[in-house]
């Protein structure tokens, strides 16, 4: 690439930046420091300028690959602290180690004429890298999944953090590729075959933490944190700072420009205080990415503000309210945050399939009142899932669903989840029912290792499974080499019954959407939903170009009377039989059956 071709490309504000093949430009943000250097290896230190807004700026003669610190130097402090980069985009070995100065035009891109897939085509797969074996271990599954009918993979952090084995949640230097999983290249490398097969990329990013370990910026930038305001991980994130602001929109901006991924799904932004700056985010990445370019942006976010999904600001959220209910209606359990949903839960149910959000100002179970009014919402706005990450790794045992509901039940529950009009998602195993638990695991060093040991173990005090100490011993140790290979999923089971008779009833169902949902989703609205009885339940959308589509579904042990529902042509069935029985007037046990009914004529009638 042209110096000239260079200077063009995005370049955040903080980090190190090439000029050209032998000169980087150094800025830190840090005032409160009293100097800084910075020390490249094999040069001798050199002082950095401080200018008024608190950066410090140099520019030194080296290249792509070239190893540095910064050396922070406090009021009192003669000797200063070597500390990483924390706009770093890769580190030589951990945390801890020297960051390297990165040429992000270096990969050259096979797909650079992509422009992604409409949001409305979307089904998500989410993945752990660490566990399928690095940034490659990931593109050998590309194949599989493209013909599966998967068209996105949604990629947990990657964001360099302690060890090499984590979640990723625990992240320190959010610019940083994570070195177990590969290099900034070996990431394009994926992202590109990945639009070779079309499937879109999206990114698991944290805004609103730090990891406990190796994160220094309050050492010299303590503006960066509010002393007043603390989340579950530590101090806040001061938002109102303009640094702060700028830092974390530009790395945004890097993922989405230099990587050249579909989107991003933002963690748990309900711990970020300033909401506006959420809109000023996707704004400014509305505005700086290609309009020819299909980008999305989804939030987890357990305030429910459905205001954030109006406009032009994000895609949609990750529906939690779906999650619970559902899995109160599978499981039976009520502990925890599932207790905000077991009162009403049918009717609960029928809410969100009619509506989105099932809190919509209603108050939880802490007393606080959660949510805005959704319906107006389209039902692309919500992505639905029956598993997650978090819902299977952060129960003691990581147990999934297929070990933890009735068989045919979670079937039909299948049913609703991918062929309802909301956007679904898949996490790692679940398309062949595995049975292989996800865990929570990291690799924390001495005290902080042991810390998250029993602090993990304590957090199941409350639930009757874990009251005494005996039974808590047996939660896994999350830093335990073990627990890590344990949650690494089964993949060569998937063609074993019985799981390949669960995998083929996932590409059938996926191959339905594709060619009867997905062609008249754009313009769906919600006829509404109701109980047939417990756990029992139909919903009707009426589709983009007119049609309707109908979803019975029917989680109890019961036969439910059905009279009436039936209309169109039976798209798919959960077990033999359902879709004759509510014909004739009922509802089977533990089945399913979607219709559609393309006839003019009957819909509006």
């Amino acid at each position: 690439m042209t110096d000239e071709l260079r200077q063009a490309a995005f370049t955040p504000t903080y980090g190190a930046h090439l000029i050209d093949t032998e000169r980087t430009r150094f800025v830190l943000w840090a005032p409160s420091a009293r100097a800084v250097h910075v020390e490249v290896e094999g040069q001798p230190s050199q002082p950095m300028q401080a200018t008024r807004d608190g950066n410090y700026e140099a520019e030194v003669g080296c290249g792509h690959g070239a190893r540095y610190r910064y050396r922070v130097f406090g009021a009192d402090d003669e000797e200063g602290t070597l500390v990483p980069d924390p706009a770093s985009r890769a580190q030589d070995g951990d945390i801890d180690g020297p960051s390297l100065v990165v040429d992000p035009q270096r990969y050259c891109w096979r797909h650079s004429e992509w422009k992604g897939r409409p949001w409305h085509e979307t089904v998500l797969y989410e993945l752990h890298i660490g566990t399928l074996g690095g940034f490659d271990g990931v593109r050998e599954k590309l194949a599989y999944l493209a013909e599966l009918g998967v068209t996105a993979i949604e990629l947990m952090p990657v964001s360099e953090f302690p060890g090499g084995r984590n979640w990723g949640y625990d992240g320190v230097l959010p610019y940083a590729v994570e070195a177990s999983y590969g290099s900034p290249d070996d990431m394009k490398a994926l992202i590109d075959e990945a639009h070779a097969h079309g499937l879109m990329v999206f990114l698991d990013v944290v805004y609103n933490h730090f990891g406990p370990d190796g994160n220094y910026l309050a050492t010299y930038a303590d503006a960066f944190f509010r002393d007043d305001l603390q989340t579950p991980w530590g101090p806040s994130i001061d938002f109102r700072e303009p640094p702060v602001r700028r830092y974390f929109i530009d790395n945004a901006l890097m993922w989405l420009q230099e990587y050249r991924l579909d989107g991003l799904r933002f963690d748990a932004v309900h711990a970020i205080s300033e909401r506006d700056f959420l809109v000023e985010m996707a704004r400014e990445i509305r505005s700086h990415i290609d309009p020819q370019r299909h980008v999305h942006l989804v939030l987890e976010n357990e305030g429910n503000n459905a205001s954030l999904l109006d406009a032009d600001h994000y895609t949609a959220q990750w529906n939690d309210d779906w999650h619970n209910v559902m899995h109160v209606l599978l499981t039976g359990e009520h502990e925890a945050y599932y207790s905000d949903f077991v009162e009403d839960a049918t009717a609960k149910l029928v809410r969100c399939l009619s509506e989105g959000f099932i809190y919509q100002g209603e108050r939880s179970r802490h007393g606080h009142v959660r949510g805005e009014p959704s319906a107006h919402l389209p039902t692309s706005a919500f992505v639905i899932f029956l598993q997650n990450h978090d819902q299977t790794g952060n129960r003691a045992l990581g147990e999934r669903l297929s070990l933890l509901a009735d068989p045919d039940a979670l079937v039909a529950a299948e049913v609703l989840l991918l062929l309802s009009p909301m956007m679904p998602l898949l996490f790692m195993g679940e398309e062949w029912g595995s049975t292989r638990p996800f865990l929570f695991f990291t690799e924390h060093r001495d005290e902080l290792a042991d810390a998250v040991r029993e602090g993990r173990r304590s957090e199941f005090a409350d639930f009757s499974a874990f009251r005494d100490e005996a039974t808590r011993s047996r939660i896994p140790d999350p830093n335990a080499p073990q627990t890590f290979e344990d949650s690494i999923p089964d993949y060569e089971l998937r063609n074993t019954q019985p799981h390949d008779d669960w995998l083929n009833r996932t590409r059938t169902l996926l191959n339905l959407r594709h060619h009867e949902i997905v062609p008249r989703l754009l313009g769906t609205q919600a006829l509404g939903a109701e109980a047939l009885d417990d756990k029992a339940v139909v919903a009707r959308w009426r589709l983009g170009d007119g049609s309707r589509l109908t979803i019975a579904v029917n989680l109890s042990r019961n036969n439910v009377s059905a009279h009436g529902l039936a209309g169109g042509r039976c798209l798919f069935e959960s077990r033999p039989g359902v879709a004759n029985g509510v014909a004739e007037g009922h509802l089977l046990h533990h089945g399913a059956a979607a219709w559609l009914n393309t006839d003019m004529n009957e819909v509006t009638a």
